[in-house]
């Protein structure tokens, strides 16, 4: 092209065509493996500047429990570090080195339990998938969100790789290196739509509140959590579900593998239809078949024989033996406290409306479980002041509070008057029909007539 021509016009098309991001800005790092590299990639950390990106590539599908396998950090006049944990596995020092500077994840509250086992918890945070949620973005995987604010393109089809394996290929840690490449720049621009929106402050303490939650307590029953349960109708049936995932999990940790891969959960739901009692009956189930659950058929067929032979006082309840934390299942609530069913009516009606106007996502506004905790057993009498202390009580934030108390006040209160009338117009029909009645039934023999 001369120097007196000008390019064409792009189309809008291709304007806005995201760019690809195929190669780490300062190369690929090599991965951290010795305590020497450590020490000099904790020092550069040390001297860098501002918020650090932090990311964790876990096993999940690979592994049995949820640990590291590969950390990325990359702070301002540091670069991009790739420590491998299990050569590596103490942190503290990094957690040291870093201090109090914000750290940088996407979807925290998956990465934060890892990294902690390891020695790096953060003091401050900044998430930025749920800094996605809380702007309205109505897609927030990582992918996305630097797509749509930032214009590039970051390929993710590796986010479900077996990260355990050594040596990591190549474009794995590409892969991991580019997760990082970019995220203090997407905090930042995140950070500035949370202040054109004035939700600075809620971000800030829905931060807090990912740093500060504990771990979840064990289920009691971890077993009922089999897919496909809904299809053993028998207790008999459930105890060999029990008794089978108990062996599976057992066999699982030994071989730290995830438990599905030893055996899938539909082959339990099969086992604990048909009660298998030997080899034969065993292997017409698919999923004993697979050469991980063949190398274990004494215990499985054992575990199918404890079942069988427990006591009835043994078996386990249909419905689950621990006692409800909480209300009953929402659809109950009609035939069981018609006024609950109102309250919850309106109280959901209310918080639908606020998440609305404030561009939210509702169960980001307020947890499902709160409005139904509340609507269940309301607080007395029905004012702002008594919501807001069982919003706190229940764990909701001031943002939240001071958004919703007064709405869902008044939304508990209308929903009594409803459930009241609705009582009251019941009664007067039922009324009107009794006299309609009484009153026929004491007419003569063609009185209507005449």
């Amino acid at each position: 092209m001369g120097s007196g021509e000008c390019a064409e016009p792009k189309a809008p098309e291709e304007a806005k065509k995201p760019v690809p991001l195929l190669e780490p800005r300062d190369g690929l790092p090599p991965v951290i493996e010795t305590d020497a590299a450590l020490t000099e990639a904790t020092s550069k950390l040390a001297h860098g500047e501002g918020p650090v990106a932090v990311d964790a590539e876990r096993a999940s599908g690979y592994r049995y429990g949820q640990r590291a396998y590969l950390v990325q950090l990359r702070r301002a006049g540091a670069g991009t570090m790739l420590i491998d944990p299990i050569a590596c596995p103490d942190l503290s020092g990094i957690d040291a080195a870093v201090g109090d500077a914000e750290a940088v994840l996407h979807a925290a509250s998956q990465d934060l339990p890892c990294l902690a086992e390891i020695g790096f918890r953060p003091r401050e945070l900044f998430d930025t998938e749920l800094a996605g949620r809380l702007l309205g973005y109505p897609r927030v995987a990582l992918g996305t969100l630097v797509e749509e604010v930032l214009g590039f393109h970051l390929e993710k089809g590796h986010s479900a790789a077996d990260w355990s394996t050594r040596p990591l290929r190549e474009e794995l840690l590409r892969y991991a290196a580019l997760d990082v490449e970019v995220l203090v720049e997407l905090r930042d621009a995140l950070a500035a739509e949370l202040a054109a929106q004035g939700k600075t402050e809620w971000a800030r303490q829905e931060f807090e509140a990912v740093l500060a939650a504990r771990p979840a307590a064990p289920r009691p029953d971890p077993w009922r959590r089999t897919s496909g349960i809904h299809r053993v109708q028998s207790r008999r049936g459930l105890a060999v579900v029990r008794e089978l995932w108990t062996t599976r999990d057992k066999i699982a940790q030994a071989a730290d593998m995830s438990p599905r891969r030893v055996l899938p959960d539909t082959a339990i739901v099969e086992a604990a239809r048909s009660f298998p009692a030997n080899h034969a009956q065993l292997i017409r189930i698919s999923g004993f078949a697979g050469r991980q659950a063949r190398r274990h058929e004494r215990d499985w067929l054992a575990a199918v024989a404890l079942a069988r032979a427990s006591a009835d006082g043994e078996l386990p309840e249909a419905t689950g033996g621990s006692i409800p934390n909480g209300p009953p299942p929402a659809h109950r609530w009609a035939e069981r406290d018609p006024a609950a069913a109102a309250r919850l009516a309106a109280a959901r009606a209310a918080v639908t409306a606020i998440a609305e106007r404030s561009r939210l996502p509702i169960e980001n506004l307020m947890s499902p479980d709160i409005v139904r905790r509340l609507s269940w057993d309301p607080p007395q009498p029905y004012d702002e002041q008594t919501v807001a202390q069982a919003l706190a009580a229940h764990g909701a934030r001031p943002w939240q509070i001071e958004l919703t108390a007064e709405p869902i006040a008044q939304a508990l209160a209308a929903g009594d008057r409803d459930a009241k009338n609705s009582n009251a117009e019941d009664s007067h029909t039922e009324d009107s029909q009794t006299e309609d009645s009484a009153v026929a039934d004491s007419e003569p023999p063609g009185a209507a007539e005449s």
